[in-house]
C-alpha cells in the first residue's frame, strides 16, 4: 500500500477489517477516493478476484489510479459516476463496501437500492458510515457539517430500514465507534475554518469554538460497521 493512498484517505472506520472477503470475489468500493480500501481489497481477493472503485471526483481518480500503479495492482478499475446511479452491471458483484461516503447522498434511499441491484444472489453488503441520533437543528442545515459527513447522516434505525426496503436481509449493525471529545472535535473542525467569528445555522456558539459544539454533539454522532446480505 502507498503512503500517499494513507495520507488522502478519510473514512470513519474500517469496512474491510475481517471480513469474509475470499479469494477470487469482486468487491465494489463506493467513493472509492484515493484507494486505500481499494488496494485492501486487492489484496483480499488476490489475482483471480477483481476490485471495482467508483468516485465522482476527477482528481481523487487520478490519485488512486496513480497509487494503484505504485503498488502495482492490476485487479482494481476505477469508474467515474455516482452512487446514486453506479456504473455496475446488475447482480455482478459479490462484496459491496463503502467508507464514510453514503452519508453523503441525498438520495439514501435510491442509494440503497442500487446496492441492492448490483449485489449477486447471495452478494454481501459491509460498509462503515456515520450515524445520527437527535442531532440538533443548527447542526442538520449546516453546510460545513454537511461536508464534514454529519449534517447528512441518518440515523442507525433509519439506515437499517432503508436497506431492508430495498430488499436485502439479514441487516444488523456489527460494531460501534463511540467518539470522545477530541475525535468529535477533529470530525467537526475538518471543514471549519478555526479563524472565522460568528455564528451559524443558530449554533448558540461561535465557528471559532470548535470544542464548544463538539460538546454540543457529543453522543449523538457516532461511527457504525453495517452488514446486509442480498436474499
Amino acid at each position: 500500500m502507498t503512503d500517499e493512498a494513507v495520507v488522502n484517505s478519510f473514512g470513519c472506520g474500517k469496512p474491510l477489517a475481517f471480513t469474509e472477503v475470499k479469494d477470487g470475489e469482486v468487491v465494489l468500493d463506493l467513493g472509492s477516493g484515493a484507494g486505500i480500501d481499494l488496494l485492501i481489497a486487492a489484496e483480499k481477493v488476490g489475482p483471480r478476484g477483481r476490485v471495482i472503485g467508483v468516485d465522482m471526483t476527477d482528481d481523487m481518480i487520478e490519485r488512486a489510479r496513480k497509487n494503484i500503479e505504485a503498488a502495482g495492482r492490476r485487479n482494481i478499475e476505477i469508474r467515474k459516476g455516482i452512487i446514486e446511479k453506479l456504473p455496475v452491471e446488475t447482480g455482478s458483484v459479490d462484496w459491496v463496501i463503502s467508507n464514510c461516503v453514503i452519508n453523503l447522498s441525498s438520495q439514501k434511499r435510491l442509494m440503497f437500492a442500487e446496492i441492492a441491484r448490483v449485489l449477486k444472489s447471495g452478494g454481501r453488503m459491509l460498509v462503515s458510515d456515520i450515524v445520527t441520533e437527535d442531532l440538533p437543528d443548527w447542526a442538520r442545515n449546516s453546510a460545513v457539517l454537511y461536508s464534514s459527513c454529519i449534517a447528512g447522516a441518518i440515523s442507525e434505525g433509519e439506515y437499517l430500514a432503508g436497506l431492508k426496503e430495498a430488499g436485502l436481509a439479514d441487516v444488523a449493525v456489527r460494531e460501534r465507534i463511540s467518539y470522545d471529545l477530541t475525535q468529535l472535535a477533529g470530525l467537526v473542525g475538518s471543514e471549519i475554518d478555526p479563524y472565522s467569528v460568528g455564528g451559524c445555522c443558530g449554533s448558540p456558539t461561535g465557528w471559532n469554538d470548535i470544542q464548544g459544539l463538539a460538546q454540543e454533539l457529543k453522543g449523538k454522532i457516532w461511527s457504525a460497521r453495517i452488514y446486509a446480505k442480498k436474499p
